[in-house]
């Protein structure tokens, strides 16, 4: 049975009223507790954890806060500012005071069916608080927010089929976690074993190899291109360049005139701002990218391209490149001196074998459309598919059309 069709038998043909979350939720403030304080206080092991923004979380003795600031309810925590979500959290907590919390003071309504719908609508709040220089939502935007509450009339079938849909969601989520968790472990252990074989294939004797630094062998582009010969797929800038080696997206920001350094299917793009971030692509088309991009051209024909790009996609290159980076808070990588960097050149017949290994393990591990890192984000939109179809309750006008 879809669904959708199995949420209409469980309403049953019942109403579904619309209220504002503020009139149905208790909200509460947290405390009032620093950055450096929350450090300072920490305790593994400890009892009562406090949430920041983002994943950020300390745990602290209940004695540490204030006891008027300690949340003892089961209780819907929103996070308000830089990455907007809803976390949902069911033994003592409290927070920072700049981020808010519910809880329900009515027996007949099931808070955490609350919050499977408020994660359904983050991105409804995640455009409000794009508006903002510093992406946030303040507590009118989740207080007037429309919630369903079925069957009202009956508030204890009200509550059994809030519980049911409850019951249904977290079925869904601990499966979703335990597959999750059996590909995440998989992927990890292939990584491992890909770095093993990575370190095998890149560990030469000296007899078999000569020695030559990369502006030997390889230059950067001096050409450019020009602003109307690129879009979304072909321009590079390093925001989307992935981390550690997966390739890139499409960009969101595209120079609107002048010209562009050129890039051609072969060449290697490297992320030069933050090199320990990994950010590297092997161009597969021409586009343009900007100067915080390093995009490296092979000029010597006893050097296969995708060897070199394998070599560059190492461990070794990325802490060479740190080590000889400017700038504290945010690195930049050396020019001049990563041309300077010692590269080890087997035989070509010898290169191509170790990029034909190389190749099938970055398929499995770092591709985005391809291998485990697939399959995780298939598992985890199929459960938002279905989570988000459980919880379409029809709007007041719908059920008019009907």
């Amino acid at each position: 049975m879809e669904i959708s069709k199995f949420l209409e038998k469980l309403l049953d043909g019942v109403e579904v009223e619309w209220k504002a979350l503020g009139e149905v939720l208790v909200r509460t403030k947290g405390t009032k507790i620093t950055a450096s304080q929350m450090k300072a206080l920490h305790k593994e092991g400890a009892p009562l954890k406090i949430f920041a923004g983002g994943k950020t979380v300390t745990f602290v003795d209940f004695d540490d806060i204030i006891e008027k600031d300690v949340n003892r309810h089961p209780s819907i925590i929103v996070k308000s500012r830089g990455i907007i979500e809803f976390e949902y959290y069911d033994k003592p907590f409290t927070h920072k005071s700049e981020m808010w919390s519910y809880h329900s003071g009515d027996k007949f309504i099931h808070i955490k069916f609350l919050y499977y719908f408020l994660k359904v609508n983050e991105s409804y709040f995640r455009g409000i608080g794009s508006r903002m220089q510093m992406p946030q939502i303040a507590t009118p935007h989740t207080d007037k927010f429309p919630i369903p509450i079925p069957c009202p009339e009956n508030p204890k079938k009200s509550l059994a089929i809030q519980q049911k849909i409850v019951n249904i969601l977290d079925k869904f989520t601990e499966l979703t976690t335990e597959l999750t968790t059996e590909l995440t472990t998989e992927l990890t252990l292939r990584k491992k074993q890909y770095q093993y074989y990575r370190d095998q294939l890149l560990t030469f004797k000296d007899d078999e190899i000569d020695w030559k630094s990369l502006g030997e062998i390889a230059e950067y582009s001096k050409n450019r291109i020009g602003y109307e010969e690129i879009d979304e797929t072909n321009y590079v800038g390093v925001d989307n360049l992935l981390q550690n080696r997966a390739g890139k997206t499409n960009s969101n920001h595209l120079p609107s005139s002048g010209n562009v350094i050129e890039y051609r299917e072969g060449d290697i793009l490297i992320g030069n701002i933050r090199p320990y971030l990994k950010k590297i692509w092997q161009a597969d088309r021409r586009g343009g990218t900007n100067g915080d991009v390093l995009v490296v051209r092979t000029r010597d024909t006893s050097v296969i391209p995708r060897y070199l790009y394998q070599v560059l996609a190492d461990d070794n290159f990325f802490i060479y490149s740190m080590q000889h980076a400017k700038g504290a808070k945010m690195p930049r990588g050396n020019k001049p001196k990563i041309m300077e960097y010692r590269l080890p050149i087997p035989p070509l017949k010898k290169q191509k074998e170790i990029v034909a290994i190389l190749d099938k393990f970055d398929t499995l591990t770092n591709s985005i459309s391809e291998g485990l890192p697939r399959e995780i984000e298939l598992r985890q939109k199929q459960y938002e598919y279905y989570r988000d179809l459980l919880l379409n309750f029809p709007k007041p006008n719908q059920k008019a059309a009907r």
